[in-house]
């Protein structure tokens, strides 16, 4: 698929890796809508980037602010044939620590929006991109999801988050096999360390100590990192079914 033949809708696009993903699409051609919760970021990249980029207000765990947003779209594109699945969360919480035993409501919330949100994105993008007639290659549609490291290196006090990611990982395959008789691939990138939203509470001191973890490059990955694989992988149409680690090679100790 080309870049610039692209319709694609960004969870999680208004900021970090999401953000970055919506700038480069659109800045070789593309359009994208965003779904996210965050609408004063979302509202204020729409307005910067102009026509190209529409924003709507979704909870990627709800059936009905998915439809709408998709429905949204599609009356301003004229169809989604991309996805690219961003948003989550990442709240650390020891299984029983000196704070206490972790809280099964969390668990529950992490794994809801993580995995069960990503997955209704999947499920509602994918029958709406039945419909597309097939490119020059055959396709119909891309899916491309946001794991992480932690699905395979979880560190202590990552229960939670490292089995949602790990859930998105091992759904990768078996729904590639079940979309390729549609056109449509699915595709998984796991980041390792990257700067975004999540470690802008750190110190710089902090930040820099993290990425010195990183075999090479011995920084933190830049979100226009991620942006630049998920240009790869719309062109590349082999690439299908997979999981892409994106970390400079690290593997995550226990903590």
């Amino acid at each position: 698929m080309r870049i610039n033949d692209c319709v694609a809708i960004v969870t999680g696009g208004s900021s970090g890796l999401g953000e970055a993903t919506v700038r480069s699409l659109v800045g070789k051609g593309a359009k994208a809508f965003i779904l996210d919760i965050d609408e004063e970021k979302g509202r204020r990249l729409e307005s910067e980037l102009g026509g190209s980029v529409g924003f709507h207000y979704t909870d990627v765990t709800s059936e009905k602010d998915v439809e709408a947003a998709m429905m949204n779209a599609i009356d301003s594109f004229g169809c989604i044939n991309t996805v690219v699945n961003c948003a989550g969360i990442a709240p650390p919480s020891k299984v029983s620590g000196r704070k206490g035993v972790h809280s099964l409501d969390l668990f529950s919330k992490v794994i809801e929006i993580n995995l069960i949100g990503t997955f209704n994105i999947i499920r509602l993008a994918a029958q709406n991109m039945q419909g597309n007639e097939k490119n020059e290659c055959g396709e119909r549609g891309l899916i491309i999801n946001t794991a992480s490291v932690a699905a395979f290196d979880g560190q202590i006090g990552q229960a939670a988050y490292s089995a949602s990611k790990a859930g998105v990982a091992g759904m990768t395959l078996p729904i590639a096999r079940e979309l390729a008789r549609d056109g449509i691939r699915v595709m998984t990138i796991a980041p390792g360390l990257f700067q975004t939203p999540m470690f802008d509470s750190l110190p710089e001191e902090a930040r820099t100590s993290l990425g010195e973890n990183v075999p090479f490059p011995k920084r933190l990955g830049y979100p226009s990192e991620f942006a630049q694989l998920v240009d790869a992988i719309i062109e590349n149409p082999m690439l299908n079914g997979e999981t892409i680690r994106l970390d400079g090679a690290i593997r995550m100790q226990p903590k």
